[in-house]
């Protein structure tokens, strides 16, 4: 074997880096041949939505918000950020409110989910949706059907005595005082975009206030 010359001389650190380029190069080609990839399996779903029992096959990638807006057509609640950052997805999961973006489809077998379309009872609005009317708790509206959930499910976190992080001395209250700060720091998850946070703590507090009365 001849010897290289300094021109044609390779450093370690250069073969090395060929040669797992190289290597790599082969294993990606191999993992993309056709037909090498499976396809997903559906999986089986017991949900309740809006009172309505379904049982569906859903593909275990798809989101509650995907499976609300594509499969059912509920369209009623919004795709805003997909991340989790803007509220506008949000739900009732037995109660609870999360985002559904976030949330997996097949994590809700067995629960029950309130969208939107679900409050009212058939042409009277629920009391949360009439005061945002009244109040002009919105703009455009397209963050409206995740607020509206939202502070239906903040305000029984209040009645449970769940704190926030501007309430008081939590040791001490028996009973929380919503002022318009707590509000505000309890629906900081949604984000209204026109700006309409005025009118939608004037129409949390209206609710909360004939809850009370």
């Amino acid at each position: 074997m001849s010897e290289l010359t300094n021109n044609d001389s390779m450093s370690r650190r250069t073969f090395v880096g060929i040669t797992i380029a190289g290597t790599a190069g082969f294993a990606i080609a191999d993992e993309f041949q056709p037909g090498s990839v499976q396809p997903v399996k559906p999986a089986q779903l017991n949900i309740k939505i809006n009172g309505r029992q379904h049982q569906l096959e859903v593909d275990s990638r798809t989101t509650l918000l995907d499976l609300l807006r594509e499969n059912l057509h509920l369209v009623g609640t919004k795709k805003g950020c997909d991340h989790g950052q803007c509220g506008a997805c949000t739900v009732l999961a037995d109660g609870k409110r999360i985002n559904s973006c976030l949330s997996l489809a097949l994590m809700n077998d067995g629960v029950e989910v309130t969208t939107i379309e679900g409050l009212a009872d058939n042409d009277t609005l629920h009391p949360m949706q009439a005061a945002f009317v009244e109040h002009d708790g919105l703009q455009c509206g397209y963050c409206t059907p995740g607020q509206i959930c939202s502070a239906i499910a903040m305000l029984d976190e209040v009645k449970q005595g769940s704190p926030s992080a501007v309430t008081g001395d939590v040791g001490r209250i028996t009973e929380i005082d919503l002022s318009d700060a707590e509000i505000r720091e309890r629906m900081s998850g949604n984000i209204c975009r026109c700006g309409a946070y005025p009118g939608i703590v004037a129409a949390i507090r209206s609710v909360s206030q004939r809850r009370s009365s």
